[in-house]
C-alpha cells in the first residue's frame, strides 16, 4: 500500500499538472503546494521514480506515469466523496470539510469509498464543484471558464470554486455564491480590478482575484 506521503505527492503533482499539462511539475511548485522544502521534494521525487509512479528529470521536473495518475485519481476520489458525505450526512458546511477529508482520505478503504459513492447516488462533483473520479479512473475534463472570461450581460451558472480556503468559502456563502447557483455578469472592469454580478435580485462586486477563482458555464 502506498504511504500517506506518496499519496499526497502524487495528488499534488496531478493537480499542478492540470494547470499546465504541457510541462512537468517543478520542484518549487510541489514544495509550495505541500509546504515542505525543495530538498525534501527532490528526495521524494527520486523515490517516486524508483517505484514507477513518476518520471523525474533533474532541472526539468516530474510527470506522473500512468500508474501514478491512477493512484492520484484514487486519492482524489476518496477525498471528494468524503467531503460530500460529510456535508450530506453530518451537515458540515462546505468550508469545514476540506481539512477533515485531508485527514480521512488515507484511512478509508476503496471498498468503503465505493459504498459511500453508492449511498450518495454516484455524484459527479463534490461540494466545491470539483469532479469526482469514477471507480474505474475516469474524470470529466469540462470545468467551465473563469468568471473574468465571461461575457457581460450573459447569465451563468457557478460550476466550480478553485480556492477552498475556509475564509474564501465563507465569503462566497455570504454572497450566496455556491456551485449550482445562477447569476448574471453585469460588468468586467479589469482597469478597476472588479467585476459586478447580479444574483438573487441584487448587485454584488467581486475583486478580479476572487473572480479568477470562480468557474462558470452557460445556464442549461
Amino acid at each position: 500500500m502506498p504511504s500517506l506521503t506518496i499519496e499526497n505527492y502524487v495528488k499534488a503533482i496531478y493537480q499542478i499538472a492540470l494547470q499546465a499539462p504541457e510541462k512537468a511539475a517543478s520542484t518549487g511548485e510541489i514544495a509550495s503546494a505541500l509546504e515542505v522544502s525543495p530538498g525534501t521534494v527532490t528526495s521524494m521525487l527520486k523515490t517516486l521514480s524508483e517505484t514507477g509512479l513518476a518520471s523525474y528529470t533533474k532541472y526539468e521536473g516530474v510527470r506522473l506515469t500512468e500508474s501514478g495518475r491512477k493512484l492520484a485519481l484514487r486519492v482524489l476520489r476518496r477525498h471528494r466523496l468524503i467531503e460530500l458525505f460529510l456535508v450530506h450526512t453530518l451537515d458540515l458546511a462546505w468550508d469545514e470539510v476540506h481539512e477533515e477529508a485531508e485527514n480521512m482520505e488515507h484511512a478509508v478503504s476503496d471498498f468503503l469509498v465505493d459504498r459511500i459513492d453508492q449511498f450518495l447516488g454516484y455524484p459527479s462533483s463534490d461540494p466545491h464543484g470539483d469532479p469526482i473520479p469514477t471507480a474505474d479512473g475516469k474524470i470529466r475534463t469540462e470545468q467551465g471558464v473563469k468568471l473574468t472570461q465571461w461575457e457581460p450581460g450573459k447569465p451563468f451558472r457557478l460550476v466550480r470554486v478553485m480556492d477552498q480556503s475556509s475564509d474564501f468559502l465563507r465569503y462566497l456563502s455570504e454572497e450566496s455564491l455556491q456551485p449550482g447557483c445562477q447569476a448574471k455578469l453585469i460588468t468586467n472592469r479589469a482597469e478597476a480590478g472588479i467585476v459586478t454580478i447580479e444574483i438573487e435580485g441584487r448587485i454584488t462586486a467581486l475583486g478580479l482575484e476572487a473572480a479568477e477563482k470562480l468557474m462558470v458555464a452557460a445556464v442549461s
